[in-house]
């Protein structure tokens, strides 16, 4: 079916709701009483719901401001993932590829902010890690 609305043409959208379907088929495989199981379902419907929102905005400032939530929830998504990973629910190399689609989703949401917002302040991207050893 061809895109109805402006912001099904964004591929952003289209990232999001390919880690809605992987997500909500790793919902059936975590136990209903996992409360993080919840929350990955409340975080990864936002991400679409907000792009979709925000795009639809006729202030740069309020898209921007869904845009920013719809990254919030991509990243507490991620967060998700590594807690269902912590205790045991999930497999590491199961969450691999989501949390790639994830990564992708923030910074094409990065873009889209910085695109509407050429005076925000931005920090440059720092890279993390943890100590595995």
């Amino acid at each position: 079916m061809p895109p109805l609305f402006d912001h099904e043409r964004l591929t952003v959208y289209q990232r999001s709701l390919e880690f809605v379907r992987w997500a909500g088929t790793a919902l059936e495989r975590i136990p209903a009483r996992t409360s993080a199981r919840d929350q990955l379902d409340r975080v990864s419907t936002s991400i679409p719901l907000n792009i979709a929102e925000g795009n639809g905005r006729h202030t740069a400032a309020d898209r921007c401001r869904f845009l920013d939530t719809a990254r919030g929830s991509a990243l507490e998504c991620a967060a998700v993932l590594d807690v269902l990973v912590a205790r045991g629910v999930l497999a590491e190399a199961e969450v691999e590829v989501p949390k790639g689609q994830l990564a992708e989703v923030v910074s094409m949401l990065v873009g889209l902010i910085r695109s509407q917002s050429r005076d925000r302040l931005h920090e440059e991207p720092v890279r993390y890690g943890a100590d595995r050893g």
